[in-house]
């Protein structure tokens, strides 16, 4: 038997992907789990920007991958207008993605999105070159990306990482890792986050400041410093007056 026959054999079948009616409904049902504003299904359906885009986006990434590129864009363009969220058919979307309020999101043709991630107003999943291929990020599962953040290039983004509002992303994120600041460093471990009942953790805007702890120590420095030099600037006043004259008549 082939090598190629083999290894099909290990591997076993090929999961299935799940049909589009399960997709669509998942896409609905995880923002009641998500934002405590949401209040039943119909209300969903009829007032979330961020469901009608990815529900869109469902539609034309299949006109997409059939090849029929032009009415794909076509209908993105269309959701764009609606939406004010910017996802090009092109782009792989995992299960129960959540885009809250949606506005400004704008998600790039070769970005990846596993399973269960939400973003939030004004991110940005771009690229940083002209160059064809995989040019935007990677996020895999449970990612959580704050608002304003931006994540460019072909970087990866672990699971269950935390991207902090307004922060810039440009290199890989560890799973589970939280990143702040631009350009972004990890701040917190996935054991410091707190846990709510199992739901994911909202308090995306309570991140630490690497910067602004730094600022605090070099302040906390010089402070000290000038403490030290008015010490002895006072040692110096209080010492008594060096006589030039007395010390040449007793060395006489």
């Amino acid at each position: 038997m082939p090598v190629a026959a083999d290894l099909a054999v290990l591997s076993g079948p090929a999961p299935r992907r799940p049909g589009l009616w399960r997709t669509l409904r998942g896409d609905v049902a995880c923002v009641q789990a998500r934002d405590p504003a949401a209040r039943f299904t119909l209300e969903i359906l009829l007032t979330y920007p961020g469901v009608h885009a990815v529900l869109a986006h469902r539609l034309a990434n299949r006109l997409w991958r059939s090849g029929l590129r032009f009415p794909a864009r076509l209908l993105s363009w269309l959701a764009r207008a609606a939406t004010n969220v910017d996802i090009h058919p092109g782009a792989t979307i995992g299960q129960r993605l959540f885009i809250d309020h949606g506005a400004g999101v704008v998600i790039g043709e070769t970005a990846e999105i596993g399973d269960d991630v939400t973003l939030y107003h004004g991110v940005t999943l771009g690229g940083t070159t002209w160059s064809a291929g995989k040019r935007h990020p990677t996020l895999r599962d449970g990612v959580l990306v704050g608002a304003g953040a931006k994540v460019l290039g072909p970087v990866e983004v672990g699971a269950g990482a935390r991207v902090g509002a307004n922060a810039v992303v440009m290199q890989d994120v560890p799973p589970g890792m939280t990143v702040v600041g631009i350009p972004g460093r990890v701040v917190i471990g996935k054991q410091e986050r707190r846990r709510i009942d199992g739901r994911i953790d909202l308090d995306h805007h309570l991140m630490p400041d690497p910067v602004g702890e730094a600022i605090s120590a070099l302040l906390d420095r010089i402070a000290f410093l000038e403490t030290r030099v008015a010490h002895l600037q006072r040692g110096e006043a209080a010492a008594p007056a060096r006589c030039d004259t007395c010390e040449e008549q007793g060395n006489r």
